[in-house]
């Protein structure tokens, strides 16, 4: 099976960070616990990290969507 290309990795990641982000929210207003959603997306933005450091094209993408060379 052959893997993703970089830049679908990239704005997969992102979208999944997105969304941690807003159930943490809800859970934060709803008053519940919200370590494991946390800890999840640590690891996601670690993934995402790593992935923007070895983009084989060589155009680095920060987390916000923007762009840095």
């Amino acid at each position: 099976m052959e893997e993703d290309p970089a830049p679908y990795r990239i704005l997969r990641l992102r979208a999944e960070i997105l969304e941690l982000g807003s159930a943490i929210r809800q859970l934060q207003r709803e008053g519940l616990d919200d370590a494991a959603a946390q800890l999840l997306i640590a690891r996601k933005r670690a993934q995402l990290d790593h992935l923007v450091k070895s983009d084989p094209a060589g155009v680095h993408h920060d987390i916000t969507g923007g762009h840095r060379s």
